[in-house]
C-alpha cells in the first residue's frame, strides 16, 4: 500500500530534525513555523510525523491516545507509537514515545483495552493495559505488548509474533475487543482485501474463526484499521458496524473509510446489505483510519480519526509538524433518513471550552449576511430552505479566499468547497468540491461546523452527513459569512470561540 510501505520511497527520504517547539507557547520558533494552522482543539504532536490513530483506550480517569509517529522526522518512516493522554478528550498532554521499532520491524497501528481480570496473566490479578499491533519486518505479523504503569512504559511479550503472518503481503492493524455472549476476546485484522476474525481467551493464544470481505464493499485499495462494535439504532434494537478503511478509493480520491452493517455471533459478521453495497463514513478528503475508545466508561462510542490523505499527506505544509486527528465523535445509529445509517457528532466535552457567544437570526441573501471573526470556532445554524439556489456558510474568509460549506438545493447534496481556501493548496489534487447526498425533508438545515484554524468538521442533519476537509487559510482570512445564491433564506447562527 502506498501509504504504508510505498510511501515513503515516494516522497524521497526521510527529513532532518524540525525545528524546536512547544505546544504551550513559547520556546523556539523557526522562520518555517506555522502556529497559525496549529488547531485548538484536535490533537496534533509537538513536532515531526503523525497518522493513524492507535490503541484508543479509557483506563483510570485517562483517555489514551496513541499513534504513527516518527520521532525523526516529518515524512512517513521509522513507524512507532506517539502516546497522549487527556481526562476530557480536549485538553492533550503529550509524553514520551510509547514503543519504537524493533527486531522485529515498524511498530504499526493497533489497538489496546483493559485487561480488567487479568486473563494474560501479566498483571497479578490486577488490571492493565495490552496492545495487539503489527511488527512490520519482512512481515506484517501482529504482536502484544502490556504496561503495569497506566500506559507510561511497554513490555513487549517475549513470545511475539502472537499471530504470524498467513502468507500475504498487507496483514495488520489489530482490533481487539471483549465479547461477552462468547467470554473471549475477538481481533479483527485486515489481510489484503478482506478482514480475518480472531478469537482467544487470554489475549496471547489465537484461534481463526472466519474471514468477511472479499465479495463486499468497495475494493478500490488495500484493507486497513478495521473495527467492530454494536449500537442501538435510535435506542431500540441493535446492530453491528464493521469499519473498514481503504486506500486508494475513496469518493473524494485517495483514501476514505466504509462501514457495513450487520449481525456479529461471535464468530462470523454477516452484513445486512448487498455484496456492491457502500456505505462511506464521511465523503470529505480529510477522514482516515478511524479507531474507536475502548472501555470508555459511561458506554458512549468514541472514536477520533487522522485528518490526513495519503494523496498529499506528505506534502502538508505545516511546521514542525505534520499530521493532526479529527475533533473526537460520538456515534450513533439512526433511521431517521429512512434506513439505517451511522451518525456522527463532536463529543458533548467540546461545549465545556465554548466562549465568546455570538448569535444571530434573519434573513439571508446575496447582499445581506452577518460577519463575525474568529479562527477556531463552533458553529450552530440553521436555514428555513426557500427559494435560494445554495445556502450555507462561509469560513476562514478574507478579501481574496474563503472556505465555503453549503447545501445545493436542487443537487441535494451537502457541499465543502475548498477550491478558494487560500493561496496554500498543497499538491493539484487538494483544491476542490466534496460532497455527500443528503435529503432535507421537513424544509429545515441543522448545521454544526467546527472550524479550527487548519481545517472543518461539517456535520448535517443530526450526523447523518459528515464531511472533513484540511484547508490552510492564509494569515487574515478569520472572518464568518452566511450567504445564499440567487434567493433568500431565514437563517439562524451561534458562533463560539474554541478557548481549551
Amino acid at each position: 500500500m502506498l501509504g504504508r510501505r510505498g510511501f515513503l520511497a515516494a516522497t524521497g527520504a526521510l527529513a532532518g530534525l524540525g525545528a524546536l517547539h512547544t505546544i504551550a507557547g513559547g520556546g523556539v520558533a523557526s522562520a518555517a513555523e506555522t502556529p497559525q494552522w496549529r488547531p485548538a482543539v484536535r490533537f496534533a504532536p509537538a513536532r515531526n510525523w503523525m497518522n493513524d490513530p492507535n490503541g484508543l483506550v479509557h483506563f483510570q480517569g485517562e483517555y489514551h491516545l496513541f499513534f504513527q509517529y516518527n520521532p525523526y522526522g516529518d515524512q512517513w518512516g521509522n513507524m512507532s507509537w506517539g502516546h497522549a493522554v487527556s481526562s476530557d478528550l480536549v485538553r492533550w498532554q503529550e509524553l514520551p514515545v510509547a514503543m519504537e521499532p524493533d527486531e522485529l520491524g515498524d511498530i504499526f497501528s493497533g489497538s489496546a483495552v483493559v485487561d480488567q481480570n487479568d486473563s494474560s496473566g501479566f498483571f497479578g490479578g490486577q488490571p492493565g493495559l495490552v496492545a495487539l499491533y503489527t511488527s512490520a519486518g519482512d512481515t506484517q505479523q501482529q504482536s502484544l505488548a502490556y504496561s503495569s504503569d497506566r500506559g507510561r512504559t511497554w513490555t513487549k511479550y517475549t513470545g511475539n509474533p502472537v499471530i504470524p503472518n498467513p502468507g500475504v503481503p498487507d496483514f495488520r492493524d489489530p482490533k481487539v475487543f471483549w465479547h461477552s455472549p462468547t467470554n473471549r476476546w475477538i481481533l479483527l485484522v485486515a489481510a489484503g482485501d478482506r478482514i480475518h476474525i480472531y478469537g482467544s481467551t487470554n489475549l496471547v493464544e489465537w484461534e481463526m474463526l472466519s474471514e468477511f470481505g472479499a465479495d463486499h464493499g468497495s475494493h478500490g485499495g488495500v484493507w486497513e484499521c478495521p473495527d467492530l462494535f454494536e449500537l442501538p439504532v435510535d435506542g431500540g434494537p441493535t446492530r453491528w458496524v464493521l469499519i473498514v478503511s481503504i486506500n486508494p478509493g475513496g469518493p473524494a480520491g485517495g483514501s476514505a473509510t466504509q462501514y457495513f452493517l450487520g449481525d456479529f455471533d461471535g464468530t462470523t459478521f454477516t452484513s445486512d446489505g448487498a455484496p456492491n453495497d457502500v456505505l462511506w463514513v464521511d465523503r470529505g478528503s480529510d477522514f482516515y483510519a478511524p479507531q474507536s475508545f475502548s472501555d470508555v466508561p459511561d458506554g458512549r462510542r468514541l472514536w477520533l480519526g487522522w485528518m490526513s490523505n495519503w494523496n498529499y499527506a506528505g506534502e502538508i505544509p505545516t511546521d514542525p509538524w505534520r499530521g493532526t486527528m479529527t475533533t473526537p465523535r460520538q456515534l450513533s445509529l439512526t433511521a431517521a433518513g429512512g434506513s439505517v445509517q451511522l451518525a456522527q457528532q463532536p463529543v458533548d466535552e467540546l461545549a465545556a471550552v465554548r466562549a465568546n457567544r455570538r448569535a444571530w437570526s434573519g434573513i439571508v441573501s446575496d447582499g445581506q449576511t452577518p460577519e463575525f471573526a474568529g479562527t477556531a470556532l463552533d458553529l450552530v445554524a440553521n436555514f428555513q430552505l426557500g427559494a435560494a439556489e445554495t445556502v450555507g456558510v462561509d469560513v476562514f474568509a478574507g478579501p481574496n479566499h474563503r472556505t465555503r460549506i453549503g447545501y445545493d438545493l436542487a443537487a441535494q447534496e451537502l457541499f465543502i468547497d475548498r477550491t478558494q481556501s487560500g493561496t496554500t493548496q498543497v499538491n493539484s489534487t487538494f483544491p476542490a468540491v466534496h460532497t455527500t447526498p443528503l435529503t432535507v425533508s421537513d424544509g429545515v438545515l441543522p448545521l454544526r461546523i467546527v472550524a479550527d484554524r487548519s481545517g472543518v468538521e461539517v456535520f448535517a442533519a443530526g450526523g447523518r452527513a459528515v464531511l472533513t476537509d484540511a484547508v490552510f487559510p492564509d494569515d487574515g482570512s478569520d472572518k464568518v459569512h452566511l450567504f445564499a445564491t440567487n434567493g433568500q433564506v431565514q437563517a439562524d447562527i451561534e458562533v463560539f470561540d474554541l478557548a481549551p
